[in-house]
């Protein structure tokens, strides 16, 4: 007999991994945010972690400027690395359906920053200053949610960065932001074995769906395609909260 809950797992890697090849990101948002409707966020998170860790070095070693990207985000990367630990165990424990709440805002969030055409900016002076409140602000949301696009992505794309340096820094946060998920939860009792061998399992569709979805990048409209995955995940965070709360 086939596992349904297997079988859930391994398309919702690989529809992850489509929307991720297509547009560079969305793995951890669809992944956790879908598994969480069969599973805690908790059990989510530690079943993206290879996933996430393979797919985002991956990205990160494609770019260009990994040294300099390196020295210009290390403040915001150690705050990352604090803000998950300060707020270990808010995922795990008795606090399921709080999470599940907090998840389903930060995808509310996410989403409709996404689908606005509002465009941050920061000002050089500010980035120095800035960067280790949103890199301790990210941790938190990780460490609460399983989910680390919050404030990163909206910061990193305020940056003005090339196309190709965005990539790649959105890869470095994410694999960050991975490693220090992995640790929190590890530390909790969230990632033993099991978990991990269920994660690397996981990791086949999700490199199956990316590699699909670099191949359809050419021929689909990203931006059509980029509008429908934020509208989906406006509908999967608008679900996930009221589950929480009715």
């Amino acid at each position: 007999m086939i596992d349904p809950l297997l079988v859930v797992i391994l398309l919702t890697f690989l529809l992850a991994g489509l929307v991720k090849g297509v547009i560079g990101l969305g793995l951890p948002a669809i992944a956790v945010g879908l598994l969480s409707l069969a599973m805690t966020p908790a059990e989510a998170a530690a079943l993206l972690v290879v996933p996430s860790l393979v797919t985002n070095i991956w990205q990160l070693a494609a770019g260009p400027s990994f040294t300099a990207l390196a020295r210009r985000l290390w403040p915001m990367m150690l705050g990352v690395c604090l803000g998950t630990w300060a707020g270990s165990g808010l995922l795990t424990g008795s606090g399921a359906a709080e999470a599940s709440i907090a998840l389903g805002v930060s995808l509310l969030v996410y989403a409709g920053l996404g689908l606005t055409t509002l465009r941050l900016s920061v000002p050089p002076a500010w980035e120095r200053p800035l960067a280790p409140v949103i890199g301790a602000a990210t941790g938190l949301v990780t460490a609460a949610t399983g989910v680390f696009v919050i404030p990163a992505v909206p910061y990193l794309q305020a940056l003005g960065l090339g196309k190709d340096d965005l990539v790649q820094a959105l890869g470095l946060s994410f694999t960050v932001s991975t490693v220090a998920m992995a640790a929190s939860l590890a530390h909790e009792g969230a990632f033993g074995g099991a978990d991990a061998t269920l994660s690397l399992l996981a990791l086949l569709p999700a490199l199956g769906g990316m590699g699909l979805g670099q191949w359809l990048r050419g021929r689909i409209s990203p931006e059509m395609f980029r509008r429908c995955f934020f509208l989906g995940l406006l509908a999967l965070g608008a679900h996930l909260v009221l589950r929480a709360v009715i």
